[in-house]
């Protein structure tokens, strides 16, 4: 600027890179109270004459208060600055500016007020026209890629849409080379954003890194993930966070849209599925091509994935978070479930998901599941903990109920043996299997008191222990074995079989009692189920 052609930076050339959005004229020694953040501030060093010894902490004091810069005219009241006080600002680096003897205060201060507006209506015409090219994007029925897209053209950089987690879920063409940037301070290995490490606004990961500015996507009270732009050898501004607001609100509008249409759907999606898998879809060869017009492939071997979330951690039935919940669960499954299997059939209902899927290609159902479940709770965004569960193979959709009934029993009963996160199938399930097919549980639970008495039920330490002692005792089938296990001395554990067959029976001879035994643990084990 010609009003400040002459001026001389005397200190503090670290902290040339501060933001001007203010200025304020000094003429009162007590200014500490009337200063904001990012100001200019100006002087002709009159209330300072008095107390130049106190400079250094007037300094550190301004830099404090996020001072922008001190700008002084020497020569009338001060003929020179105290070196204390270029000290301080050279220490915390706050720019300390000579101002040239021939121009005015009111020169300055309509030059630089001048320029602030100029640059602040040029932040706001930028954002209205990125608003204005995104609202268009929108109407002609553009989703999240389209906005990357245009995002990025408009700020010259990467645009990202990603969930709450980070996973990506649109992204602009990124260049060619060194992408993607910032390496393991800002992505996961499995392509995820590192958003934990981020923050609203601008910043760098870690210690090293691409400039990355983010913005939540918030629509209502539900938080629908973060709008990402990771910018191309440059340094990001604030206008650029201000386009990233709009383009949020933009985001929030089509992944809305989406929901209601997805809502829908899947509506009429899960109904359909709910009479296959009751067997009331009627013809067989009409139900493939009713799931062929859904984009299900049924005509071909199938396993049956049942995915429960857990009871105990359910919100309340009339909480706001309860259809957000439900429909991320159901969305995160989706978009794992279709890079295995595009034609698979998801679908969500209050507390559990249903996978109709293809066997895979390599490796078994229970490898591949175990797969995405890993690669579900890698994402973030499934927060609630959930059991899952796989059917044997079919291969014929009339076998689909039989299968969904698999699914559902190796998932209640994983959770129950294995708890949350469990992942079983029908075929790993053993002899639970066979108990959880007993339709009368009073009756299991009558078999478990009869067969085990005093053991059944008692929760205290000696019962545990001997609980314990019994079965390992069942399962070696060695005295000597178990004391090694258990760390008992041989004597000690004769004295605790000769206990445990006063109690139970004759066990370690006969092999009847043993199964009723081992069955009835099983089921204690279960109880509850």
């Amino acid at each position: 600027m010609s009003s400040l052609a002459g001026a001389q930076l005397v200190a503090g050339a670290s902290g040339l890179h501060r933001t001007v959005q203010r200025l304020n004229v000094m003429e009162v020694p007590d200014i500490l109270p009337w200063t904001k953040p990012n100001e200019l501030l100006l002087t002709t060093g009159y209330p300072l004459r008095e107390i130049p010894e106190s400079l250094g902490d007037l300094v550190a004091q301004l830099h404090a208060r996020r001072l922008a810069a001190v700008g002084v005219k020497l020569g009338r009241y001060l003929d020179r600055l105290p070196p204390e006080m270029l000290e301080a600002a050279d220490r915390v680096g706050l720019p300390v500016i000579r101002l040239p003897d021939d121009v005015a205060f009111d020169d300055i201060i309509n030059q630089v007020l001048t320029d602030i507006l100029n640059r602040q209506a040029a932040v706001l015409a930028r954002s209205e026209e990125a608003h204005r090219a995104l609202v268009e994007v929108v109407l002609a029925g553009g989703g999240l890629d389209a906005i990357t897209d245009q995002l990025g053209q408009v700020l010259d950089g990467t645009a990202l849409v990603t969930t709450p987690g980070g996973q990506v879920l649109a992204q602009s063409p990124p260049p060619e080379a060194d992408w993607p940037p910032g390496g393991p301070e800002l992505w996961d290995s499995d392509g995820r954003l590192r958003v934990e490490r981020l923050k609203h606004g601008t910043g760098v990961p870690a210690e090293r890194g691409a400039p990355v500015a983010m913005v939540p996507i918030i629509a209502g009270a539900l938080d629908h993930g973060w709008i990402v732009l990771v910018a191309g050898g440059r340094l990001l501004e604030e206008s650029d966070v201000h386009v990233l607001e709009r383009a949020a609100t933009t985001a929030a509008l089509v992944i809305t849209k989406e929901l209601a249409v997805s809502a829908v759907e899947s509506k009429y999606r899960g109904d359909f599925l709910h009479d296959l898998l009751a067997g009331h879809a009627g013809d067989p060869d009409h139900a493939v091509r009713h799931c062929a017009s859904l984009g299900w492939d049924i005509d071909r071997p199938l396993v049956v994935l049942v995915a429960q979330l857990d009871p105990g951690d359910a919100p309340e039935p009339h909480s706001p978070d309860l259809r957000s919940a439900t429909e991320r669960f159901a969305t995160a499954w989706r978009r794992v479930v279709g890079e295995h299997d595009p034609k698979a059939a998801v679908v969500g209902y209050s507390q559990e998901l249903v996978v109709v899927m293809g066997v895979p290609t390599r490796g078994s159902p229970r490898e591949t599941v175990r797969k995405m479940v890993a690669q579900l709770s890698g994402d973030g965004g499934v927060r609630r903990p959930f059991a899952t569960g796989i059917s044997r193979v079919v291969t014929e959709p009339v076998l689909l109920p039989q299968a969904y009934a698999q699914a559902r029993r190796a998932a209640t009963v994983g959770h129950r043996m294995h708890g949350p996160g469990s992942v079983e199938d029908f075929d790993g399930l053993g002899v639970y299997r066979l108990l959880s097919l007993v339709p009368d549980s009073a009756e299991l639970t009558g078999f478990m008191r009869e067969t085990l008495r005093d053991l059944a039920f008692g929760d205290d330490v000696e019962t545990v222990d001997l609980r314990t002692t019994l079965q390992v005792l069942l399962d070696t089938n060695n005295v000597a074995e178990t004391a090694r296990i258990l760390h008992f001395h041989y004597n000690t554990l004769r004295y605790r079989v000769g206990k445990l067959e006063r109690l139970l029976g004759p066990f370690t001879t006969d092999p009847h009692l043993r199964l009723n035994l081992m069955l009835a643990l099983q089921v204690q084990r279960m109880q509850g189920l």
